[in-house]
């Protein structure tokens, strides 16, 4: 939202103020507002909105004769449409309003539209649990999983039930050729074909389809080993370490990330699951819990360390959160992998660097340790790779190592 509207919106939100004494049917509902958002570290300022929000809102209800229990997804838009004479823009409109919804729906605002679940959401429903209690996935895997699944279901006519009963190996080759085709990308098709394989264990362990299907899935064509690693030089590090505002406590908390991010070679993933309890600061170490449920200790220097300590204890807000880092606003939660992202692609921007994903800091570690001197093996203990396999492919940046191995050119030319 551009600052013309944030402006305007809070003027006319001033000549619009809250009615002095809240009435109809969520009037009953603003203490409990207001307890909630304070439990949830929400500041002064934000809960007063909320209430405002509230107060608006009740007062619309009241006008239109709904109940609380009439608070339907179709009646908040009408609420927001009619906002929007005060807030000339939509976001404007709904601000607080995913507050007081969130609040709100303990029990009292149906939190979407009752809808009558289709064969393929409950098929998709008992899948995840397979996911989980048989196959052991951890929750981004099942969430990956899933929605490859949703998508392959969404693809089959109806009804569902018969045309899995009709599925066979000529059927489920001929799919995936004329959709891996529309992937977009080879890494894409990947994923399709692999959630593909797992959706067709999963159908004939639960007796919907007949024949095991999953071995007739084509591989998709891609060389593990065809592409060099990429890593960053170390002014471009230096850049990216730099950009985030140490004068305010996302600034630190930002490159607290990205110090954890670029020294000790961590995924986005791994980061966002870092726990208060995972710092060892007598034993310098920090334990890290990567792919494959895996628990590893890491060495904690001093450079991080110092990073972590700033953060503690004068940016990261107190809250019952678990999580090492968790979100600079109300309510406190953990981040996400997305949040990591988020992180690494707004410190590019700052440091004047196309926008780059938190594994490229990985592959970062990897090309420095490999100048350094160090040899594959020891990178592959860094990174934490379960096979050899994964650290080969930093073979080929190795320079210092391939020199050895040139051979000198025909006819003596340089």
């Amino acid at each position: 939202m551009a600052i013309e509207e944030i402006r305007d919106c809070g003027e006319r939100r001033r000549r619009d103020p809250a009615p002095a004494a809240m009435t109809g049917p969520l009037s009953s509902y603003e203490s409990p507002l207001r307890a909630e958002l304070v439990r949830l570290g929400y500041a002064a300022p934000s809960v007063r909105e909320a209430v405002r929000t509230l107060a608006h809102l009740s007062g619309w209800m009241a006008e239109q004769g709904l109940a609380a229990a009439e608070l339907t997804p179709a009646a908040v838009e009408a609420f927001v449409d009619s906002r929007r004479a005060v807030c000339r823009s939509a976001p404007a409109a709904r601000r607080s309003l995913g507050v007081v919804l969130r609040v709100l729906r303990g029990g009292v605002v149906p939190s979407r539209a009752v809808t009558t679940p289709t064969a393929a959401d409950a098929l998709l429903a008992d899948y995840r649990a397979y996911l989980v209690g048989e196959r052991g996935l951890a929750a981004e895997s099942v969430r990956c999983y899933s929605g490859q699944a949703r998508k392959i279901l969404a693809l089959l006519p109806d009804p569902l039930d018969e045309t899995l009963a009709r599925l066979d190996a000529t059927a489920v080759t001929a799919f995936v050729v004329r959709h891996s085709t529309a992937a977009g990308s080879i890494w894409s098709a990947k994923a399709m074909v692999t959630a593909l394989r797992s959706l067709l264990r999963y159908l004939h362990v639960s007796g919907r389809i007949a024949a095991p299907l999953a071995v007739a899935v084509p591989a998709v064509a891609g060389w593990r080993l065809d592409a060099l690693p990429r890593g960053l030089r170390r002014e471009q590090v230096a850049a990216l370490l730099a950009a985030p505002d140490p004068g305010t406590a996302a600034g630190q908390r930002d490159r607290a990330v990205l110090l954890v991010l670029a020294r000790l070679g961590l995924r986005g993933g791994e980061v966002a699951a870092l726990r208060l309890v995972d710092v060892d600061w007598r034993a310098g170490e920090v334990v890290v819990r990567g792919k494959g449920s895996r628990v590893e200790r890491l060495p904690l220097s001093a450079e991080i360390g110092e990073a972590l300590v700033g953060y503690l204890t004068s940016a990261r807000p107190r809250c019952a959160c678990p999580a090492l880092f968790v979100t600079a606003r109300a309510p406190y939660q953990a981040l996400t992998g997305a949040c990591i992202r988020a992180i690494v692609g707004r410190a590019c921007v700052t440091a004047g660097l196309p926008r780059l994903g938190a594994h490229r800091l990985r592959h970062t570690l990897a090309t420095e340790l490999l100048r350094a001197g160090a040899p594959l093996t020891e990178v592959g203990q860094v990174l934490r790779h379960r096979s050899q396999l994964s650290t080969a492919g930093y073979a080929k940046v190795d320079q210092i190592a391939l020199r050895a191995l040139a051979q000198p050119w025909p006819g003596g030319a340089r």
